[in-house]
C-alpha cells in the first residue's frame, strides 16, 4: 500500500512537472513578441530605426510585458517585483537615442550598474518609438489627445491642432496639469490672455518644427514635452515682449508622451494573448517646493 502511494505520488509529480513544462513551452519568446507587433503596427518596417532590442536576449520566453514610457531603473525594478521579464520602451534606456552614450565610459559607475541589473533579472528590453509616432493615427498622439479629453476639439485637416472653448492660458496650464497628474509645468506667457487655438507637440519635435507652429496664425499657445531654454522658450519670450499673442506650455518629456503607452498597451491587447501585459507608469523625475509644500 505504502509502495503504491509512492507510485501515484511520483506520478503525479511527473503530472506537475511536465504540465508546468509544457505551459512553459507555450509562452512566446520575446523575439516572437516584437514579430506580432511589426505584423499588426500598420506601416512599412524601417530598416533604419531605433526600434531595436536593447538589452537582453531576444530567445528569453516571456513571463510578463511592461509597457513603459521610458526604461528608468525604477521602472525595470517594478518590472521585476511583477514578474515581468519584456520591458518595451519608448524612449532610451541608456541615455542616448541610439542607447550609446556619447563620451560615457562604460564602466560609468550608474550605467553598469542598470545593465547588471538587467543581466542578473534575465530582462529583455526592446524600444518601440518610430513605428509607434508612424502609425495612423500616431499612437502617442492618440493617447494624448485622450487623456486631455481634446478629441471633440481636434482639427480633421491636422491632428496636432485644437479649438477649445474660450479660456486663459493659466486655466489651460492647470487643466493639462491635472488631465496629466503633472504639477511641474512650466509656462510662457500673459496669464490672463485668452486662448482657443492650440497646437499640441508631444516629446521634443526641435526649434523648426516648434517655431514654425508658433508663427501659424491658427496658433495661440503651443503646448511642447520639453523644448531647449535658449531656443524655443526664448523665442517664445520675445514673441511676448513683441505684443504678439502667443504661449507657450513645456509639459516635460515624460508626462508629454506617457499617455501614448499606456494606449499602445490598450492596442497590444487586442492581439496578444499569450501573456499578460501591464502599463507600468514612469515617474515623473521632476519636484518643486511647493508642490512638496502643498503635500504636507
Amino acid at each position: 500500500m505504502k509502495l503504491r502511494g509512492h507510485a501515484l505520488g511520483a506520478v503525479l509529480i511527473a503530472t506537475v512537472l511536465c504540465s508546468y513544462a509544457t505551459a512553459q513551452e507555450k509562452r512566446p519568446t520575446a523575439r516572437e513578441v516584437i514579430a506580432a507587433i511589426q505584423e499588426h503596427v500598420g506601416v512599412p518596417w524601417k530598416t533604419e530605426t531605433v526600434d531595436t532590442f536593447k538589452a537582453g536576449n531576444p530567445d528569453t520566453r516571456v513571463t510578463g510585458i511592461a509597457v513603459t514610457m521610458m526604461a528608468t531603473l525604477d521602472v525595470l525594478q517594478r518590472a521585476v517585483a511583477n514578474r515581468q521579464n519584456l520591458v518595451i520602451t519608448h524612449e532610451p534606456t541608456f541615455y542616448n537615442h541610439l542607447d550609446q552614450p556619447q563620451g560615457m565610459d562604460e564602466n560609468d559607475a550608474v550605467w553598469k550598474e542598470k545593465r547588471a541589473f538587467i543581466e542578473k533579472n534575465g530582462l529583455v528590453v526592446w524600444r518601440f518609438h518610430d513605428h509607434w509616432h508612424l502609425r495612423k493615427p500616431d499612437g502617442i498622439l492618440a493617447g494624448m489627445v485622450k487623456a486631455l479629453d481634446w478629441e471633440k476639439y481636434q482639427s480633421a485637416e491636422n491632428p496636432h491642432l485644437f479649438t477649445v472653448p474660450e479660456t486663459t492660458l493659466e486655466k489651460l496650464a492647470a487643466d493639462v496639469a491635472k488631465r496629466l497628474n503633472t504639477p511641474v509645468l512650466r509656462t510662457v506667457g500673459n496669464p490672463e490672455m485668452k486662448v482657443t487655438k492650440l497646437a499640441l507637440s508631444p516629446g521634443s519635435a526641435g526649434f523648426e518644427r516648434e517655431t514654425h507652429a508658433l508663427e501659424m496664425d491658427n496658433v495661440e499657445v503651443l503646448l511642447v514635452g520639453e523644448t531647449r531654454e535658449w531656443e524655443t522658450v526664448e523665442y517664445a519670450a520675445d514673441a511676448v515682449s513683441e505684443g504678439k499673442r502667443k504661449g507657450l506650455i513645456v509639459i516635460g518629456h515624460v508626462p508629454s508622451e506617457q499617455a501614448g503607452m499606456e494606449e499602445c498597451v490598450r492596442w497590444m491587447k487586442t492581439f496578444v494573448k499569450e501573456t499578460p501585459i501591464e502599463f507600468v507608469p514612469t515617474k515623473q523625475p521632476f519636484w518643486t517646493p511647493a508642490e512638496r509644500s502643498a503635500r504636507r
